[in-house]
């Protein structure tokens, strides 16, 4: 099997668009953009008044939270399937180095729904195998589930 070469130089537009969805999405994501959101509906409790609410004001507000709120879902769905796609990438790495894990597993976020309620039926019911180790002899040891008894 040939080497796996990773590079951060993915000059594509995914690759711009991913960089720049997970910056954005740290920004946002920190209590500075919360106290600045605060100031924001704080600015407009006071200012609306004056405007007497009016339809303009009211617009212009709409118009000013709705634009960003509908783009961050975009940029934080982005983020979201980027992370899951690299905890798969991990658990499959770590299923393929370990040597009594069941390769069928890797790649199972690809199955379909009723495939995975089949494995998890099949897991609920499967014994939990553990090694203690401070245990001498580090045979596996079966645990039972509480439901079982």
């Amino acid at each position: 099997m040939g080497k796996l070469f990773l590079t951060n130089k993915d000059r594509t537009i995914h690759g711009h668009f991913g960089r720049f969805a997970t910056v954005i999405c740290g920004c946002f994501g920190s209590p500075w953009t919360f106290i600045g959101a605060g100031i924001i509906v704080l600015f407009w409790m006071i200012v609306g008044p004056r405007f007497n609410f009016s339809p303009l004001w009211n617009q212009l507000l709409n118009t000013v939270i709705m634009v960003p709120t509908f783009m961050m879902a975009f940029l934080i769905l982005n983020n979201q399937n980027r992370d899951s796609k690299a905890i798969n990438l991990k658990l499959n790495e770590l299923i393929h180095a370990n040597s009594t894990a069941r390769n069928q597993l890797i790649n199972i976020e690809d199955l379909s729904d009723s495939e995975l309620s089949e494995m998890q039926k099949f897991y609920k019911h499967a014994p939990i195998k553990s090694t203690c180790s401070n245990r001498k002899n580090k045979s596996p040891v079966i645990i039972r589930r509480q439901s079982d008894y």
